[in-house]
């Protein structure tokens, strides 16, 4: 019996992990990988500045959860895998830099190291938290506002705000607690406050360092090789790529009714069909299975006839862009004081830059790669400040420039530089969002061998991308070994 298919939509992280786990499971599929665009690799992609490979994305991943990690080395990227010299970041508060005090995504956990950050009034605000017994956490909430409420608005205007900002590049009194802090919303649940709830998280963080296992990891030369790899390990399985191949459109057919499409891989009459290519004549494919892995709003357009209640939930889900500037300068001119792996900024400061990550500091690699010079990164942009990206790249470039001179007295020429736009690159989990994720899971259930992943549904970073990939990949194994058995 010749293998089941199954179309992957989404050459990004998402899809290519899910090929992968397909690929390299039992009973493999035929498998076809289907990107709109001209390359893979979605929100992870490198560049050379000046000869000095760069990631222009996500730079490192999640190394204290596996799946990033183990994917890693399952593509041949064991010997290259890399952890930070330094992750000792700090915050642009007035006029220096400031070590950010311990918390659990920008919610302290003691009060005592925050009086430099927050100022002595806003550090007892903080330490009066804990005196309160508040009532149980049962509902979902904006992380910005609650806190402001428990432990008073310095501390999301200056620590929550910034550090969920370089996540999600959003604004932290719309973020849902639930969705992006899960370990602290559970905890909300059972401790009397929310200081005792972060003071245990940071206990059990403490713990994880005293074993070894180190928070993020990276890979030599970008974290964007993991795409290369990654293609090539799935190209040697077997797995067709297909480039340049947009979907507007997967459809439920029967095996009387299908016809006409050309079958991925294949695939027996049944199953699903995809309608992708220039309207007037379009290509079919038919697939025993399909994994959709694709931002919110084009998975909503093509499953809007299929499952017009998960479409409904997609379509209400904000993406913020952002842009990544990255700078080279002389080693020779960085400043001594400039210390750590960089720093965050809080909207409330008033500068362009939201954060500032020194490459060269952080990662070996890009220090003996880089020679003579440093690189750095800049980020800029955030959600509701479009207007700022609509600068010019030298514009912002000279604005990234001004802001690390006043912030670490950087002043030096830039000797090359590079911008990267991510327009509408990151997806906002409002409160509520673990719900709607639940609402568009259940409505996919009910269609066997669909399943959807990405960044837009229970995760952001590299790790959980991989993690819901392989719950996908899972859900479409499972209906193939159906099939099999029938």
């Amino acid at each position: 019996m010749e293998p089941r298919s199954v179309v992957v939509v989404g050459g990004g992280i998402s899809g290519l992990a899910a090929a992968h786990a397909l690929a390299s499971g039992p009973n493999p599929p035929r498998i076809t990988v289907l990107e709109s665009s001209p390359r893979l690799g979605g929100k992870l992609a490198g560049a050379e500045l000046e000869g000095i490979p760069i990631d222009l994305g996500a730079e490192s991943v999640l190394a204290r959860r596996p799946e990033a990690v183990d994917l890693i080395k399952a593509v041949g990227l064991a010997d290259d895998l890399v952890y930070p010299a330094t992750t000792s970041a700090g915050l642009w508060i007035g006029d220096r830099i400031r070590a950010i005090p311990p918390t659990v995504m920008g919610v302290p956990t003691s009060a005592d190291a925050t009086v430099d950050v927050l100022g002595a009034e806003a550090a007892a605000q903080v330490a009066a938290e804990a005196s309160k017994v508040e009532p149980a956490l049962t509902e979902d909430v904006a992380i910005g506002r609650f806190v402001a409420e428990r432990m008073g608005s310095a501390v999301t205007d200056k620590l929550v705000d910034p550090l969920l900002g370089g996540v999600y590049a959003g604004r932290a009194e719309e973020i849902s607690l639930a969705a992006a802090v899960p370990e602290l919303f559970a905890k909300l649940k059972t401790a009397p406050s929310l200081l005792a709830a972060t003071a245990e998280l940071r206990e059990l963080g403490q713990r994880r360092a005293v074993e070894g296992a180190p928070v993020f990891a990276g890979v030599r030369g970008g974290i964007h090789r993991l795409i290369e790899a990654l293609e090539k390990d799935l190209v040697g399985r077997g797995v067709v790529v297909q480039r340049n191949a947009t979907v507007r459109r997967i459809s439920r057919i029967s095996r009387t009714s299908a016809g006409g499409g050309r079958e991925a891989g294949g695939a027996q009459p049944g199953g699903y069909e995809l309608e992708l290519g220039p309207v007037p004549s379009p290509t079919l494919l038919h697939a025993d299975a399909v994994v959709v892995a694709v931002p919110a709003a084009p998975a909503a357009r093509m499953l809007a006839e299929l499952v017009p209640q998960a479409s409904t939930e997609l379509g209400t889900i904000d993406y913020a862009s952002m842009a990544i500037v990255t700078l080279a300068v002389r080693k020779e001119d960085w400043p001594e004081t400039a210390v750590g792996s960089g720093f965050l900024v809080p909207s409330v400061e008033g500068h362009t830059i939201k954060a500032s990550t020194f490459s060269h500091a952080k990662w070996q690699w890009s220090a003996d790669a880089g020679g003579d010079l440093a690189v750095l990164r800049c980020s800029v942009g955030r959600l509701g400040e479009e207007y700022v990206l609509q600068r010019s790249d030298e514009e912002l470039t000279a604005l990234a420039a001004a802001d690390l001179r006043a912030a670490v007295g950087l002043d030096a020429p830039v000797i090359a530089s590079l911008v990267t736009r991510w327009g509408g690159g990151l997806p906002q989990y409002a409160v509520g969002h673990l719900g709607r994720v639940d609402r568009v899971e259940a409505a996919v259930a009910e269609h066997p061998g669909l399943a959807v992943c990405g960044a837009g549904y229970r995760g952001v970073g590299i790790a959980a991308c991989v993690a819901a990939a392989g719950k996908a990949a899972t859900q479409v194994q499972s209906h193939l070994a159906t099939l099999r058995d029938a």
